[in-house]
This record gives C-alpha cells, sequence and structure tokens, in this order.
C-alpha cells in the first residue's frame, strides 16, 4: 500500500511541478501576482502608520519607541560592562601592598543575606 500511495504522489508532485513551473515564468501570471503583492504591501505599511498614530493618541509609547529606547538602554549596559572592566584592569594595576579595598557591589541577580 506505502509504495502504490508513494508513486501516485510522486506522479502528482511531477506533474504539478512542471504546471507551476511554466506558470511561474508566463508573465499574464506574474504581473497580477507582483500587482497583488504592491498592494498587500501597501495596505499593510498603511495600517502599520495607522496603528501607531493611534498608539500615540492613546498616549502609549509606540513600536519606533520602544525601539529606540531598548536601543539606548541597550547601549547603557553596554558602557556599564566597558566601565566595570576598565575598573578590574585599574584594580591590578594598583600595588599589592595597598590594605585598603573597594567593597564591591552585589551583582545584579546575587541573592541578599
Amino acid at each position: 500500500m506505502w509504495k502504490t500511495w508513494k508513486k501516485s504522489f510522486d506522479t502528482w508532485e511531477a506533474a504539478t511541478a512542471d504546471f507551476l513551473e511554466q506558470a511561474l515564468q508566463n508573465r499574464a501570471v506574474l504581473e497580477p501576482a507582483g500587482h497583488a503583492l504592491t498592494g498587500a504591501m501597501k495596505l499593510k505599511a498603511a495600517g502599520d502608520r495607522a496603528t501607531a498614530a493611534w498608539w500615540g493618541a492613546v498616549g502609549l509609547p509606540t513600536k519606533r519607541d520602544q525601539e529606540r529606547s531598548l536601543h539606548s538602554l541597550n547601549e547603557l549596559h553596554s558602557r556599564i560592562l566597558d566601565l566595570e572592566d576598565r575598573l578590574v584592569e585599574l584594580e591590578h594595576q594598583l600595588p599589592a601592598a595597598s590594605s585598603t579595598k573597594r567593597p564591591r557591589a552585589p551583582r545584579k541577580g546575587a541573592s541578599k543575606g
């Protein structure tokens, strides 16, 4: 039974592939499909603009606002990590005879107690 089904499927797949290959090279199919895709993308862009305007009118941050805030937050996080690395480098350059050590701030997520 499996072999019969597989043989039927392979025959159907070959016929369908040949048909679609010819159809997708035909300008009568490609031009309307291209116009439909262009129209759909314009409609989506208009919908996105309307949604952003609505969110803004309600007073909530838009997707663009959120992305801008996230970018700024990532930049700040990167700068903090760079400063921590620089601080470690400077601490290693201090003379070993120095007995005063600065207490280290607890890391994020460290347990208290």
